[in-house]
């Protein structure tokens, strides 16, 4: 088959049952694994989603050797070591600022995490009367914080010539280059060309997977594939010349879906080691394990403290869940940075589950001026852009619909009469109204706002006595929490509107060369046909109605990724070609009247002559499907 070459590294499609003793599980990268908790999620009520994904999050804090004892784990020494290390090389830049810049850098939520702790440290050193030394990367620029660009990540020339302008003219910069899965040729790309300038760069990667599980399939525009890179670095390190941060922290709850733990662990980490190094050079101490892990204790806190609510959690969760099958919109209004983490909750919705941008939208209420590098990227743009407080007045609110909700996210330190105001306006249009308030321990919610609301998650916060970096530890946690909630509730919400399979996002929009290769996989583990036979159906439903010529068949990923990212239920469709062994006009022509993606999928399965089903096999390990 022409292109052949292209997909060598893909192991072939082992017998049903065998997955795990042809040792294709065990070399799946954990980012990429099913998690043995969440197997049947797809079959769980709302109440029981919440609690499976609350566990799911809580595997971030495991010690080592308790879940995966042949990982390094968030506590372990050498993890804590290297945090250590990081620390003391931000704090030469602290130290001498002139000519130094910390660089956060990433694709997708990774950059979207990047974008949203340089706003952060940026903020607290202006606080301090310092100069602002953070900036962020994100791979498509700023608007791939507010929209779905997933594709851009793809290329490592970009991520070079992105580095190379917002460090021309410094003497040191350190690059914090985040990829969850360490797959992204975005990050591969800066991190090898930090490597060949050392005597102004010092690259740190962060990811969660071993860098034997890196990927290893070649970068289209590079000369290295990531495994390749990140082994470089691993014996830099050994000189301090470069640095790999790589703690395991489990699968995903939902396989693959890197924006909920590995976005979340990405924070945690990264927020503990800065703090760490602002609070200790400010000080004129040494950075210790002590002081990583009391912050890192205060995250696991909030975990407890957020889960706390997973009845009022999954009360928002079916709420949703229920305007999206009656085809309204969820909108999720946050005041200041929690309405960031609102715009990337409803952006993430769109590849995941192939939403369509206007199913789960956040705004932002409040002044952003300074966060973005290039604010004039998102000015006048298509309506897929917009995320302002006077985009949601004009374009919103006007057209909402009863079947519509808003959950309204701020905390009593917020402005609560525009608050009020915002909120009686939206009661006029619909009565889905839902909040998510943070307070800390004595406030209360006024009254007549709380009148308003049929239902908040409300969180208390309990008084953190740090004197330095108190405020900071619970802004972070608030941010954090505010995210596990929306993530619980947005993935919930399509799972019961059967969007995933067992926990496999099967109905995810291929928009990088990372999701064409997981694409594949699914086919391979619910098809159970050889390899060839897998890519053959995942290309034609991609490309259809044109035909595979030999042209299309050896074309680089990068074109099938393009084509594809274009088109809804491309694996659904490549999947029942297979399992029915139709054209691929049947198998759509089969999904369009199906009342949802997987009922049509878990029906092919079950019928007469198919190999898998939908049940994890008795004969197979634990964690295996």
């Amino acid at each position: 088959m022409p292109g052949t070459k292209r997909y060598q590294h893909v192991i072939e499609t082992p017998e049903p049952g065998e997955w795990e003793l042809s040792g294709y599980e065990a070399a799946v990268p954990v980012t990429e694994k099913s998690n043995p908790l969440t197997r049947n999620l797809d079959k769980a009520d709302a109440e029981k989603i919440v609690q499976l994904l609350g566990q799911c999050d809580a595997e971030i804090f495991q010690e080592e050797g308790q879940m995966m004892p042949i990982y390094q784990r968030l506590y372990s020494e050498s993890v804590l070591t290297t945090m250590l290390q990081v620390a003391g090389k931000i704090q030469e830049v602290l130290k001498e600022p002139d000519g130094g810049l910390v660089v956060l850098s990433g694709g997708g939520t990774s950059g979207r995490m990047a974008f949203l702790m340089a706003a952060s440290f940026n903020q607290l050193m202006k606080g301090l009367g310092q100069k602002p030394l953070y900036t962020y990367l994100i791979a498509g620029g700023d608007r791939s914080v507010v929209a779905s660009r997933e594709r851009t990540e793809d290329s490592a020339l970009h991520g070079i010539e992105e580095l190379k302008k917002v460090a021309a003219g410094k003497k040191r910069v350190v690059v914090i280059g985040i990829s969850v899965g360490l797959s992204a040729p975005f990050v591969a790309g800066q991190m090898d060309y930090c490597m060949d300038n050392t005597a102004v760069f010092l690259p740190v990667l962060l990811g969660f997977n071993p860098v034997s599980m890196a990927r290893n399939d070649p970068i289209e525009d590079w000369r290295s594939t990531f495994r390749q890179v990140a082994e470089r670095m691993q014996k830099m390190q050994e000189r301090q010349e470069a640095f790999v941060l790589n703690p395991a922290i489990g699968p995903e709850g939902l396989s693959g879906s890197s924006r909920m733990k590995g976005g979340s662990a990405t924070k945690i980490l990264l927020e503990t080691l800065l703090l760490v190094a602002h609070k200790t050079v400010d000080q004129g101490v040494a950075a210790s394990q002590r002081c990583l892990l009391e912050i890192l204790r205060t995250f696991e806190r909030a975990h407890q403290v957020t889960y706390s609510q997973s009845s009022k959690i999954a009360t928002l969760m079916k709420q949703v869940s229920t305007s999206l099958e009656k085809k309204g919109r969820v909108y999720l209004v946050g005041w200041r940075i929690l309405g960031t983490i609102a715009i990337m909750d409803g952006v993430e919705c769109i590849h995941t589950f192939g939403a369509d941008f206007q199913d789960v939208r956040g705004f932002l209420i409040g002044d952003h001026n300074d966060m973005f590098n290039q604010k004039a990227e998102l000015t006048n743009q298509d309506p897929q852009f917009t995320f302002s407080q006077d985009d949601f007045l004009s374009s919103i609110l006007p057209s909402l619909m009863e079947t519509d909700t808003v959950v309204f996210i701020f905390t009593l330190d917020d402005n609560l009469t525009e608050v009020q105001a915002l909120v009686r306006r939206v009661r006029g249009k619909t009565t889905n109204v839902q909040a998510l308030v943070h307070s800390t321990v004595g406030q209360s919610l006024p009254a007549p706002l709380k009148r308003l609301f049929p239902s908040i998650i409300s969180i208390t916060w309990p008084l953190l006595f740090f004197e330095y970096e108190g405020s900071y530890v619970q802004k972070f946690q608030r941010e954090l929490s505010t995210k596990w909630v929306l993530n619980t509730v947005s993935t919930g919400a399509h799972v019961l509107l059967g969007k995933v399979l067992q926990n496999h996002m099967l109905d995810l929009r291929i928009a990088n060369s990372k999701l064409f290769w997981r694409a594949l996989a699914m086919l391979q583990r619910f098809s159970g046909q050889s390899k060839a036979r897998c890519i053959d159906s995942l290309l034609q439903a991609i490309h259809f109605p044109q035909s595979l010529s030999d042209d299309v068949r050896a074309a680089p990923i990068s074109h099938h990724v393009q084509v594809a990212h274009e088109k809804e239920k491309v694996i659904p469709t490549a999947l029942l070609s297979l399992l029915l062994r139709c054209p691929i006009m049947e198998a759509k022509a089969r999904l369009a009247a199906a009342p949802s993606v997987c009922e049509v999928v878990r029906s092919a399965l079950s019928g007469p002559g198919q190999k898998r089903t939908t049940e994890p096999s008795e004969t197979l390990q634990p964690g295996v499907q």
